[in-house]
């Protein structure tokens, strides 16, 4: 027992001043044994513990997924019914929208087929139409070229002297004879010079004629449309300018030469250009042309002024003719006025057979009138029938058939005559 005890109180270790026995040790460790002991038991019995709450829950777990699956399973159930519905409902609405489609697949097929159709005809309307303008645009391109022909055959006539002066003379003949009478007018007259002018017109009173020259230099006006051209220089165009200039001053000065001769011929003479625009560019370009023919007394004139002109002088001739006739138109306003005056005689006349026979109507409707009044009175005598009287005459007549004081009355075997005065005039 005392070895037990020393061994038991032999130091083990030292802990600063603290020494530590065996004994001490055993006790020690006994007491961390037993905690630990303590502690084992108290943790098996945590984990039997939450054994027991986990098996508890696993089978809460187990029956709640037990209730879900069920739950899952009677809506897999309405699920599938609902889709079974829906697949029903899907096959129906599908079955309606094929038959629609269908529908309308063979509307649109119908009205496709009725579009082509009515496209194809106005299609072939539209083809008919273009070629009926391409005929027509054939024939209008026949024409042009026709045209073509013709302008090539008066530029020919226009660059020969000959034919455009025959060409500016025809114009100018056609506007003078369609405005004056035959006699008022000749054409290359012989003056007393030789000079032969396009036309000479015979003015009244004994006045000298007038003079139309038709033969207009268009050479040089040919050439300043030439230079107008994008590939010509300005040089060109001035070039032709000063030569249309220098060929219409020499055309002036030989106008004035030869055909304003002093008591033959008139003053002035017209120098006619056979072109309206022609006309215009001299007066818009070539001023100084206009002032010179002016100085020269010579006169511009284009067809439309030509034109005005010869129905100034149809006027003028006219007028002449009227007064060479003024003796002739008096004498027979003179015997007018005696027609007129032995046409208001017999009126007066006629005038007096009609009051005459106004007054024999007045009488005859006066004499008309007074045997209408006496019929009337005739009318107005009153025949009364006294039946009563005959059948008894001892019987006085009675009040009313008695004869009245303001109407006269006639008494008779068979009845009352009465008369009724009728106040009228006689």
């Amino acid at each position: 027992m005392n070895e037990l005890s020393s061994i038991l109180s032999e130091p083990v270790a030292q802990f600063g001043a603290t020494i530590v026995t065996l004994g001490q040790a055993i006790a020690i460790a006994a007491g961390l044994f037993l905690a630990l002991f303590a502690a084992l038991l108290v943790a098996l019995w945590r984990s039997a513990r939450a054994r027991t709450i986990a098996a508890t829950e696993a089978a809460d777990h187990a029956r709640e997924a037990e209730a879900r699956m069920a739950e899952i399973t009677r809506s897999q159930a309405e699920m599938q019914g609902r889709m079974g519905a829906i697949a029903d409902v899907f096959g129906a609405r599908q079955a309606e929208l094929t038959q629609s489609i269908s529908q309308r697949l063979d509307a649109m097929t119908g009205r496709l087929g009725q579009s082509m159709t009515d496209q194809t005809k106005t299609t072939q309307d539209s083809l008919a139409k273009l070629q009926e303008r391409l005929a027509v645009i054939d024939t209008a391109q026949g024409n042009i070229q026709s045209l073509a022909g013709q302008v090539v055959q008066l530029q020919a006539i226009l660059s020969n002297k000959q034919t455009r002066g025959a060409f500016g003379q025809s114009r100018m003949e056609a506007i003078v004879a369609d405005g004056l009478p035959m006699g008022a007018f000749e054409f290359q007259a012989t003056l007393s010079n030789g000079s032969r002018p396009d036309c000479l017109i015979r003015m009244p009173n004994g006045t000298p004629p007038l003079v139309i020259d038709a033969k207009f230099p268009l050479e040089a006006w040919n050439a300043i449309r030439a230079s107008e051209t994008p590939e010509s220089n300005p040089e060109a165009a001035k070039q032709a300018a000063q030569a249309f200039r220098r060929d219409v001053e020499v055309h002036i000065k030989a106008i004035a030469e030869k055909y304003l001769l002093t008591g033959e011929t008139q003053d002035t003479a017209f120098m006619f250009v056979p072109s309206e625009s022609i006309f215009a560019e001299i007066h818009e370009n070539f001023e100084t042309l206009v002032q010179r023919a002016h100085r020269a007394r010579i006169v511009i004139v284009s067809p439309s002024l030509l034109m005005l002109s010869i129905q100034v002088i149809q006027s003028v001739l006219k007028d002449s003719r009227m007064r060479e006739q003024a003796h002739l138109i008096q004498g027979e306003v003179v015997r007018l006025m005696e027609d007129v005056s032995r046409l208001d005689d017999r009126v007066r006349k006629l005038q007096g057979h009609f009051a005459m026979t106004a007054k024999d109507i007045e009488q005859i409707v006066t004499s008309t009138e007074k045997v209408t009044k006496r019929g009337q009175r005739i009318e107005a005598l009153e025949f009364g029938a006294a039946a009563g009287a005959v059948s008894d005459p001892d019987r006085p007549l009675p009040d009313a058939a008695a004869p009245s004081t303001d109407e006269p009355s006639v008494g008779s075997k068979t009845g009352q005559l009465r008369l009724r005065v009728v106040d009228g005039d006689d």
